[in-house]
Parts: C-alpha cells; sequence; structure tokens
C-alpha cells in the first residue's frame, strides 16, 4: 500500500471536458498522472463512486467549498478520483458544480486504486473492485501527506483535514 513519501504510481486516468480549452478537447481525455502531477502540489481525494450519497452529499462538496482556501494554501490542483468512466465523472462534475475547482477524473478498470493499494472490494454489492476513499496532499509527485478511511466511514478524507495538513 501507498505510503506518505512514495512516488505516485505511474497510471492514466481519464478526463471527460464538454468544452474545449488549451490542450484539452472536448471528450475524453487522458490524463498522463506522472506529467500532470510534476512540479505541483495536488490535493487529491478518492472514494468509492459518484453519485454515492456520502461522496454526493459531503465529501466532494466539501473540497468545492474549500477551493479559495486551498489555492491560498498552495494547492495548485484538486483532483477528485473514482473508479467509474469518464463520462460519467463528466456527469458527476456537472451535477456538484466542480467546473474550475476540483478535476474529476475517472479510473475506469480501478488501475490506479489497485497500483495504489488503495482498493476496495463491493463485489457482494454489485459494484465490483472500487478505490478506498482516503486523501492526500501530493508535492511534485510523492506523498506528503495521506488520509486512509475505514470500512463505512468519513472522518479523515474529509476537505477540512486535508486542507489544515496543506496550511501546515
Amino acid at each position: 500500500m501507498i505510503k506518505v513519501g512514495d512516488i505516485l504510481p505511474a497510471a492514466t486516468l481519464m478526463e471527460f471536458s464538454e468544452v474545449e480549452s488549451e490542450g484539452c478537447s472536448i471528450g475524453p481525455n487522458a490524463v498522463d498522472v506522472g506529467q500532470a502531477v510534476a512540479g505541483k502540489t495536488i490535493a487529491l481525494f478518492a472514494l468509492p463512486g459518484a453519485f454515492t450519497p456520502t461522496c454526493s452529499a459531503k465529501h466532494v462538496p466539501g473540497y468545492v467549498e474549500h477551493f479559495d482556501a486551498f489555492k491560498a494554501a498552495g494547492v495548485d490542483e484538486i483532483w477528485c478520483i473514482s473508479v467509474n468512466d469518464a463520462f460519467v465523472m463528466g456527469a458527476w462534475a456537472r451535477e456538484q458544480k466542480t467546473h474550475g475547482k476540483v478535476r474529476m477524473l475517472g479510473d475506469g478498470s480501478a488501475a490506479f486504486a489497485q497500483a495504489t493499494g488503495l482498493t476496495l472490494d463491493l463485489t457482494a454489492r454489485g459494484m465490483g473492485l472500487r478505490s478506498n476513499r482516503y486523501s492526500m496532499l501530493v508535492k511534485d509527485g510523492k506523498v506528503a501527506s495521506l488520509n486512509i478511511e475505514g470500512p463505512g466511514k468519513f472522518e479523515v478524507s474529509d476537505a477540512a483535514t486535508l486542507l489544515a495538513q496543506a496550511q501546515g
């Protein structure tokens, strides 16, 4: 399992864009994790699934709400990663109003989740292999802090906890 001091694993995540912008065409775009984090401070949080109750009601809204404070603390980008495809993440981004604040990145095959060792097997609930709920502060590709939730919990991966670590 990934830990503080480790480099993020090499992986490709997918991001859906509805509008064309500099370097980002309309439609799903590949995001090379290593290139995307190079030289940046990233507030990254991961969760079991888009549109699920805790994720939609608490997890994502907290990061959207604290966007300005994260920027003031030196965070370049906020990432939300879930084992969903880019289209689902794009629809969830619209619903959560994350545009310009939180990058909603799909880990459709759970490759990133598996590479970090932070998986959650929800096969018995019909959801298959998912990401565990966690947050981490990443500086130039290296994990600076890591907050992993216990099963069914939402206590340490929230925006306020990671923001305090970014400000620290």
